[in-house]
């Protein structure tokens, strides 16, 4: 009797835990029902894949969507249409939101605001504050939750934990995997005086490698002292990479396609749509970045996307916001830097699916295998297009990209089994839903 699936992607290279290899994939009930030669099975539809590569669905784990409290910059709906439509079939949304997500009660919220609104799956990272330490084992285990974030460094939004006792405290009460902005407050108010009016190529004068360094060292003792596991986000400074290199038992490292292309040469070009925090740096750091995912000591890519309007980032540095677009573009830029030979496409695989899953125990993604979630990225390795702000789906509308000529381009995205987006036109309603985790079943 003939096999019969909902969905059959047939004839292209599957790029999978297991290595590279022509495929065919059997979508059944929103999973993976069978990989191999389908040529005989009968389906509701057959998506001729010749010529293309399918990934496990690629998860962005740090994006800022800005909803509830500043969603004149994004919202939950807008976010997750450009997550898609890039190629990011979930995504770990940041909670630096207005009210702050502090609470089970903020993220209950939330994932009710995202529930079959959202595009992609989700997750919600949880503020970590002196206020809710002892709250944490309750927080980290909440349908939805991504687990505890905490800036040691301010940013966008009102969390703060900048002192040695309050991060011990939280990390005192953390069992998963918490994330860190690691920049060292005390040292960004002492050289406040440093930012120049009007100059944002001062930003990462103030914001110097060693406010990063320091930062990152009082975090791994603490965590140490604790048993602690980490995970340290937007690693920008060479130097912070030689130092996670050796305690690799306990911290876990992510960087930015934006930290991996750009260099402090683009204030000039592109004045404060460049402004993140950290900052972006000489290309000794990119370097360096590099050399670190070279030698594994890089686990995930974020695309750290924190949209603001083009009106809020006209003002003159230092009044202008720090953040830009990103979830989109991570795809492209990345498939772009294979293309060039600066990372394997099984590498890419294991930074943006296989290893956010290992890192944080997410439940049925990260890899094509039967009974996993039928979660697809779909690429065409040899489609040279430009990135241009008209194709931002982000309500912010721009891309500090905006003009960049990439080879590689994403053409599907399925989520649970769902074609969402096919060739740059969304083909699916929402139908976003949390993502599991292992800790929390």
């Amino acid at each position: 009797m003939a096999k019969i699936f909902d969905t059959i992607l047939s004839g292209g290279t599957l790029v999978n835990h297991d290595g590279s290899a022509r495929r065919d994939i059997g979508l059944r009930n929103g999973r993976i029902a069978e990989i191999g030669d389908l040529g005989a099975a009968s389906a509701g539809e057959r998506i001729d894949c010749a010529g293309l590569h399918i990934l496990p669905g690629v998860i962005d784990t740090q994006v800022h969507f800005r909803e509830p409290g500043a969603t004149h910059k994004e919202d939950l709906e807008t976010g997750s249409r450009a997550a898609v439509l890039g190629g990011v079939t979930a995504v770990f949304e940041m909670p630096n939101t207005k009210p702050p997500t502090t609470s089970a009660s903020d993220i209950g919220d939330k994932v009710a605001r995202g529930r079959d609104r959202m595009h992609c799956d989700f997750a919600f990272w949880v503020g970590g504050a002196h206020e809710n330490a002892k709250d944490i084992p309750e927080l980290e285990r909440q349908p939805g939750a991504a687990g505890i974030k905490v800036f040691m460094g301010s940013s966008t939004g009102s969390l703060l934990v900048a002192d040695d006792d309050g991060v011990a405290s939280i990390l005192s009460h953390t069992r998963r995997r918490a994330a860190f902005h690691s920049e060292d407050e005390f040292r960004l108010k002492e050289r406040e005086h440093l930012r120049v009016a009007g100059d944002p190529s001062s930003h990462p004068i103030w914001r110097d490698e060693t406010t990063a360094l320091r930062s990152t060292q009082r975090l791994l003792a603490i965590a140490r002292e604790k048993r602690a596991i980490i995970h340290v986000l937007h690693v920008s400074t060479e130097e912070e990479i030689a130092l996670l290199s050796e305690h690799k038992d306990i911290a876990s490292v992510e960087v930015t396609p934006h930290h991996l292309t750009m260099t402090s040469g683009d204030y000039a070009r592109i004045g404060t749509l460049a402004q993140m925090n950290p900052p972006i740096r000489a290309a000794r750091h990119r370097e360096g970045l590099w050399r670190g995912l070279d030698q594994g000591v890089v686990d995930v890519l974020g695309s750290d996307h924190a949209p603001h309007t083009l009106e809020e980032k006209a003002k003159p540095y230092p009044q202008s916001p720090s953040g830009m677009t990103g979830v989109q573009t991570l795809v492209p830029i990345m498939l772009d830097h294979v293309n060039a030979g600066r990372m394997t496409l099984m590498r890419f695989v294991d930074l943006t699916s296989a290893g956010p899953a290992r890192l944080f125990g997410v439940a049925g993604k990260g890899r094509v295998a039967v009974g996993y979630d039928a979660d697809l990225t779909v690429v065409d390795m040899k489609r040279r297009e430009t990135i241009k702000n008209d194709w931002i789906a982000s309500r912010c509308g721009w891309t500090p990209y905006d003009g960049k000529e990439v080879l590689g381009w994403p053409v599907g995205t399925f989520v649970r089994g769902a074609r969402v987006m096919w060739d740059g036109e969304l083909v699916s309603p929402s139908r976003g839903a949390p993502v599991r985790f292992h800790a929390a079943l």
